[in-house]
């Protein structure tokens, strides 16, 4: 039996160069960053990872490049959803090739389905699958898969060993674990919400699909730590810490420019994406990059910004970030500036 999906699998960003293709290099070099910082597992084809924005055959490459990039030292959960099962289940086949340790895969979007459509569209993979497949609930952008649906599934499907739920609905991931773990112990629980991640660890959970942890993965890991060490004090901080610079990344700019330019100001040339932005929303990306910079270097994660905020570089750990409540109220402080600044607040 496959080891069970467990830790920080991190949802991968992709550099573009300056055609708007892939940056292979600038990619692989990401990939060595986040291994080398801790994370658990790799998570291409994500929803931070645009999968809509690239073809089948862009997206494909791109695991092929992860996949060689970190030549077995971490396991990779592929996004492997395409437009109908058919073709999922010809990503599916790619991906077992290339060695990727499991699939996730979202409830088909676009036309809102009913739960028996839901079930009967992963039923159909989960039967002719070559590689275990991770169910994707992210109701906000494709048709929820309820909680009846992942117990059959679970029970009917081998293959299908865990979901990843990005509803950010605590009870919903209780509902979710008390419904399979009795028949499927080793099935796994993954949250997508970075801001429920501790809960989520509380009750229940094995881990995170988390793209905070694709801009700060030392924090995200000592999250995950802390929780399962009981060390509930300092993995609260952290926590809020978290919650923070998420807010700040997602809802200041489109998705997932927030966490592009977060992923820039760490050292790594993104490029410009795919998604056009008018001029207006350059130019808050341009402001949002200044207040980044203010709570990242907070944290010591990147060098003063200009013409902003003062550096307090945190004394170093043993376990390295910070996450004290001083850290907090600083980083507060800094986001209520800017956001006053610009008349947000």
């Amino acid at each position: 039996m496959a080891e069970r999906l467990r830790g920080i699998f991190t949802p991968n960003l992709v550099p573009y160069d300056a055609d708007g293709g892939i940056n292979e290099p600038e990619l692989r070099r990401y990939v060595d960053w986040l291994i080398e910082r801790g994370v658990h597992g790799l998570y291409p084809n994500g929803s931070t990872g645009e999968f809509t924005r690239f073809t089948p055959e862009e997206r494909q490459r791109i695991v092929a490049i992860i996949a060689d990039q970190a030549r077995g030292r971490v396991p990779i959960l592929a996004g492997a959803a395409e437009a109908n099962a058919r073709e999922t289940l010809r990503a599916c086949e790619a991906y077992a090739e290339m060695g990727v340790r499991a699939v996730a895969i979202v409830a088909p979007f676009y036309y809102k389905l009913s739960p028996a459509s839901v079930y009967a569209y992963f039923r159909e993979i989960g039967l002719n699958t070559p590689i275990d497949v991770t169910l994707y609930n992210i109701p906000m952008f494709a048709s929820p898969i309820d909680v009846p649906t992942v117990q059959r599934l679970s029970e009917e499907c081998e293959r299908i060993v865990a979901i990843k739920d990005s509803s950010g609905e605590i009870p919903h991931m209780i509902r979710m674990i008390q419904a399979v773990r009795p028949n499927r112990p080793e099935f796994s629980f993954l949250t997508g919400w970075d801001a429920a991640l501790m809960p989520m660890l509380l009750v229940g959970c094995d881990g995170g699909t988390n793209a905070s942890s694709g801009v700060v993965p030392e924090l995200t890991r000592k999250l995950y730590d802390l929780t399962l060490a009981g060390q509930l004090d300092e993995a609260r901080h952290i926590q809020y810490d978290l919650v923070t610079l998420f807010d700040t990344m997602i809802f200041q700019a489109e998705f997932p420019e927030g966490f592009r330019a977060a992923v820039n100001l760490r050292g790594f040339q993104m490029g410009r994406g795919r998604q056009p932005l008018s001029e207006g929303q350059l130019a808050d990306l341009s402001e949002l990059s200044r207040t980044l910079q203010c709570l990242l270097s907070t944290h010591g994660f990147t060098d003063q910004p200009v013409g902003g905020c003062p550096v307090d570089t945190p004394a170093p750990t043993s376990s390295g970030g910070a996450g004290s409540a001083d850290d907090v109220s600083r980083i507060t402080q800094a986001v209520l500036a800017e956001l006053k600044r610009r008349g947000l607040a």
